[in-house]
């Protein structure tokens, strides 16, 4: 493989990561890209996480509609050696199984399933963005014989990581804005070149009204939008533009700014949402009654952290974060970490990765972050 075909390849894929449009859609023409310059067996699987949680949200493998039951079983109650919170809190944020296994990828009861399906080899590598929220992962297979993933194709996979992480979090951004169900929910805003509006969402216009600082749009939108049009136009690598604006409430949103081609006409998309919409901590917080510390320290715990990490991470002594772990085992029903990840995952993440599923097949935006549902027991 020459350099050249990776860079190609790499432009190719930016871009497409750039222009606003439905998670199942974006996967589909990044994996024409990566089938060029990563040969892999069959499809790619690729899932969105929580980034707060580090959570699957939702799964999409072309051929494969449903993840099997007894895979996210495995993923939150097993303890194999190539997990994708594993590989989402790695220093590198991408791993093979064979790697994974010293070699013995047999030893795995991962490889095994694969192999059910033809797949010898797995890598796993996170979609994290340049600020540092992951928001997905990707897996690719070799079937057996097939030559290793050399290191090559694990710089490239590297180097393109953070703009298919951007591209998920715009194309999640955009499906919850056109159908919110929460009041959180972003609001999605297109102008034409002119700076017209062309379309709305209905719940843009609180967002709007919560920044207005006169006659006509906000003054960060229109900041926004002319320099996703001025990126656009030189091709620079930030046509994804940001602004953070205190709101009139006393929060904070941020305004995304993104070029987007419609019917031919050249377009940028604004997208308004909260600074921080993170939707597991109420969820948590209504309905096991944690504590803000509780929280915290559970979020450490979906992540993968121990109890010295957590610790560090807190600012508080590891006898601390297991008094209060012990308050989250009695207030949630469980009796270890890997069961309290489990639980919050069925209860929260598995409705919403099942909807997403139905979603996809009917053509619908995907959504992101747990399923706001109250626990059954």
């Amino acid at each position: 493989m020459t350099t050249d075909r990776y860079e190609r390849a790499a432009d190719k894929l930016s871009h497409l990561a750039r222009r606003p449009g439905d998670v199942a859609s974006l996967w589909r023409q990044v994996t024409a890209v990566l089938s060029d310059v990563v040969p892999h067996y069959w499809t790619p699987c690729f899932y969105t996480l929580d980034p707060a949680s580090l959570l699957v949200t939702s799964h999409y493998h072309d051929g494969l509609p449903t993840i099997p039951s007894q895979w996210l079983v495995a993923e939150y109650y097993g303890d194999d050696a190539h997990r994708l919170a594993t590989v989402a809190t790695s220093s590198t944020g991408l791993s093979t199984l064979h790697e994974a296994t010293g070699g013995r990828p047999e030893s795995s009861r991962r490889w095994h399933e694969n192999m059910k399906l033809g797949g010898d080899q797995e890598l796993l590598m996170r979609l994290r963005t340049r600020t540092g929220e992951s928001w997905g992962m990707v897996g690719l297979y070799r079937q057996p014989d097939a030559p290793l993933f050399d290191d090559a194709e694990k710089a490239f996979l590297t180097r393109v990581g953070p703009d298919l992480a951007d591209g998920a979090r715009r194309a999640l951004l955009v499906g919850e804005a056109r159908e919110p169900d929460h009041p959180q929910a972003p609001g999605l805003l297109i102008l034409d070149r002119g700076g017209a509006v062309v379309s709305r969402t209905p719940g843009v216009d609180r967002w709007l009204a919560d920044i207005a600082d006169g006659d006509g749009l906000p003054s960060a939108v229109l900041a926004v939008y002319g320099r996703a049009r001025q990126a656009a136009a030189t091709g620079g690598e930030e046509a994804l533009a940001t602004a953070r604006v205190r709101a009139h409430s006393g929060g904070w949103l941020v305004v995304h700014g993104a070029p987007l081609v419609e019917d031919g006409e050249d377009r940028v998309a604004l997208i308004i949402e909260p600074a921080h919409p993170a939707r597991l901590y109420p969820l948590l917080m209504a309905a096991y009654k944690l504590t803000e510390r509780e929280r915290d320290v559970t979020e450490q715990v979906l992540r993968g952290a121990s109890t010295a990490e957590i610790a560090q991470a807190l600012a508080m002594s590891p006898n601390t974060v297991q008094q209060h772990l012990k308050s989250v085992f009695d207030k949630t029903g469980v009796r270890s970490r890997r069961d309290l990840v489990g639980r919050i995952f069925f209860t929260y993440y598995e409705p919403r990765l099942r909807d997403n599923e139905r979603r996809t097949d009917l053509g619908r935006p995907i959504r992101g972050g747990p399923a706001t549902r109250r626990p059954d027991s």
